[in-house]
């Protein structure tokens, strides 16, 4: 790494990245986070019960649609032709756990894409249950890890540990 801001010209003006000599390579990026809810919000969910319908259905098509569309949403990101998009929901004791999984054949990473699918898919689990709990918490997003490109792969250090 060179510390050196790729998103910035010499003179500090925001830019997109010229990515057009990097070879195409097989990319991959997986993040998480989670959203604590209380009792009843998460038992609505469980049971499918919720006012609005079937929760993380709603939720992990959000999530694929918001990975989609990233370069949208985030301004300096490169538009990309997806090859997949893989957004898992999980309820547990205290709430959900989003998890996505995004790959490319590309000359660009997809983590913005796994963020931004997670990110979504737990707004959309907010919006779906607001009105069971509105003190719920969208906490921990974060890339867990990714795979391909110069920068090699890379995988973060579980946070439960030590």
């Amino acid at each position: 790494m060179t510390g050196r801001l790729t998103h910035l010209d010499e003179a500090g003006a925001a830019r997109m990245v010229d990515v057009g000599a990097k070879a195409e390579t097989r990319r991959l990026a997986a993040a998480e986070g989670r959203i604590r809810m209380n009792d009843a919000a998460r038992a609505a969910i469980a049971a499918g019960a919720a006012a609005k319908g079937d929760v993380l259905a709603v939720a992990r098509v959000a999530g694929i649609m918001a990975a989609k569309r990233t370069a949208e949403l985030v301004p300096l990101c490169h538009p990309l032709l997806l090859d997949a998009v893989r957004l898992d929901l999980a309820l547990g004791e205290d709430g959900v756990t989003a998890r996505a999984e995004v790959e490319v054949s590309g000359r660009t990473g997809v983590e913005m894409e796994a963020l931004t699918a997670v990110s979504v898919a737990l707004l959309a689990v907010y919006d779906m249950a607001k009105s069971l709990d509105r003190a719920m918490v969208i906490e921990g997003i974060r890339l867990v890890a990714k795979r391909g490109g110069a920068s090699g792969d890379w995988t973060a250090a579980d946070p439960r540990a030590g």
